[in-house]
C-alpha cells in the first residue's frame, strides 16, 4: 500500500513540474526570441546608380527582361511630341558580365515616340509611349526592343568630366547628375505597353535629364 502511495506522489510531482514548465514557456520568460526577417513589397522609388551584373549564362548576351536606367537627352511632352519623333538617352551605370563591362555607362540608347495622347480640357490626362530600338556600344549600333517601366527625376545635369562612356572603366556611373536622384516623378504613372501618363488631368512632361528605367523585350547581343 505504501508503494502505491509513493507512486501516486511521484506522479503528482512530475505533473506539477510539467505544468510549471508549460506556464513558464507561455510567458516567454524562458523561451529564446524567434527572428522573423522583414519583408516588403513596396515598389522601387529610386533609380539605379551602381553597376548592374547581368546573367552570365551566355557571354555577350543581355537577356530579355533585363532592366537598365537611361538619362533622357531632350525634353519630351505629350503637348508637343509627335508620333515617330526620334530621341536619345544615355545609360546611367555600367552593365557588367563576369566582372567585365558589357555596356559602359554613357552608351547611347535611341528611341522613338510611338504614341502621343495630349491632355484635353475635361478630364483626360496626357500620355506618351516610348519605344527603344537601338543601343550604341563602343561605336557599334545594335538593334533592340525595350519599353519604359519607371521614370525618375534627377537633381539637374552638370558637365560630364570623362567619368562616363568609353574608357571610363569598370564601375563607372554617369557623373552628370547634380544633387543625385530625387526619386519617382510625381504625377506620372506607367500604364499598359509602357505608356507614361500624367495622373492629374494634364500633359505629361519628361524634362531633359529625367531617368527612364527600360526593360528589354528581347535579348541584346553585344560583341
Amino acid at each position: 500500500m505504501s508503494a502505491v502511495i509513493r507512486i501516486v506522489a511521484l506522479v503528482s510531482v512530475i505533473g506539477s513540474v510539467a505544468c510549471g514548465a508549460t506556464t513558464s514557456g507561455s510567458s516567454g520568460s524562458t523561451s529564446a526570441p524567434v527572428y522573423v526577417p522583414p519583408t516588403s513589397n513596396a515598389p522601387t522609388t529610386t533609380a539605379n546608380t551602381t553597376p548592374t551584373e547581368v546573367n552570365n549564362s551566355a557571354y555577350g548576351v543581355v537577356p530579355a527582361g533585363q532592366e537598365l536606367d537611361v538619362r533622357l537627352g531632350t525634353t519630351l511632352s505629350s503637348k508637343t511630341a509627335k508620333v515617330e519623333q526620334r530621341f536619345e538617352a544615355v545609360t546611367v551605370a555600367d552593365l557588367m558580365q563576369n566582372g567585365n563591362v558589357l555596356v559602359p555607362a554613357g552608351s547611347t540608347v535611341r528611341g522613338v515616340v510611338s504614341a502621343v495622347d495630349p491632355a484635353d480640357r475635361l478630364h483626360r490626362a496626357g500620355s506618351l509611349t516610348l519605344s527603344f530600338d537601338e543601343v550604341n556600344v563602343r561605336g557599334r549600333t545594335y538593334p533592340t526592343r525595350a519599353m519604359a517601366t519607371s521614370v525618375f527625376e534627377s537633381g539637374g545635369i552638370r558637365e560630364e568630366k570623362g567619368t562616363a562612356g568609353i574608357g571610363a572603366g569598370a564601375g563607372a556611373v554617369v557623373g552628370g547628375l547634380l544633387g543625385g536622384l530625387k526619386g519617382a516623378i510625381l504625377g506620372a504613372v506607367i500604364g499598359a505597353g509602357g505608356a507614361i501618363a500624367a495622373t492629374e488631368g494634364k500633359d505629361i512632361e519628361l524634362p531633359a535629364g529625367s531617368i527612364i528605367r527600360i526593360r528589354l523585350d528581347q535579348p541584346l547581343t553585344v560583341r
